[in-house]
């Protein structure tokens, strides 16, 4: 069984929706673009890190699905060919209850069952990427059809837009797999893996924390 990865890009208020520029997701939302002046070297050298991690296959909500499809065929020999080559040449999945379109070689998409079908992805793939495509994240973190995340704080608050957790959400454990690294624009990385189990509760006061004498 494969790995499926959520990729996201969000503010210090978790606002996740259009980091990459005006025209991503425009309705009632004016920050449009707001990641862009936030990237520095390592922001950048740790995404690209991210998606050369074995990446086999890409999952996407239909509004981002159309977004990448306009841009990424086009980017191959330029600043970001390495990751244009790899998105061009890997399967594409669209979870869509309309008819996108679907002239992106590779690109398929899924059935009306969309936990049966993206458990199908997970067994055929062995890292599998899902990229924004917010209305669909709230799908794979209620049924915790995920097992990694990977997410990028920013040091703004919008105070409006979508959010990362909007809803899908159920209580659920993760592992930080690795140190938070921060760029010096101030964003900062953190890699968690999904756990075994729900939250715990405790008692802050008790002996055992070293937080009473």
């Amino acid at each position: 069984m494969g790995l499926i990865h959520l990729e996201l890009f969000a503010t210090l208020d978790l606002v996740a929706q259009a980091p990459g520029g005006p025209d991503e997701d425009p309705e009632g939302f004016p920050f449009g673009g707001w990641q862009a002046p936030l990237i520095d070297e390592v922001a950048g050298a740790q995404i690209d890190a991210a998606y050369a991690e074995g990446t086999d296959a890409l999952l996407l909500g239909r509004r981002t699905y159309d977004i990448f499809a306009s841009y990424w065929p086009h980017q191959e020999g330029g600043q970001d060919g390495g990751i244009a080559e790899l998105f061009n040449r890997i399967p594409k999945y669209v979870a869509s209850r309309g008819n996108p379109d679907l002239s992106w070689a590779g690109s398929s998409q899924l059935g009306p069952d969309l936990a049966a079908a993206v458990r199908e992805i997970r067994d055929r793939h062995e890292h599998v990427r899902v990229v924004g495509s917010l209305d669909l994240v709230q799908t794979l973190l209620h049924e915790k059809l995920f097992d990694r995340i990977d997410l990028w704080l920013h040091p703004v608050v919008l105070g409006v837009g979508k959010k990362v957790f909007d809803g899908g959400e159920v209580p659920t454990n993760l592992t930080l797999l690795e140190p938070p690294a921060a760029g010096p624009k101030g964003a900062v990385y953190l890699h968690y893996a999904l756990a075994d189990g729900v939250p715990r509760t405790g008692d802050m006061s008790a002996p055992d924390l070293g937080l009473t004498e």
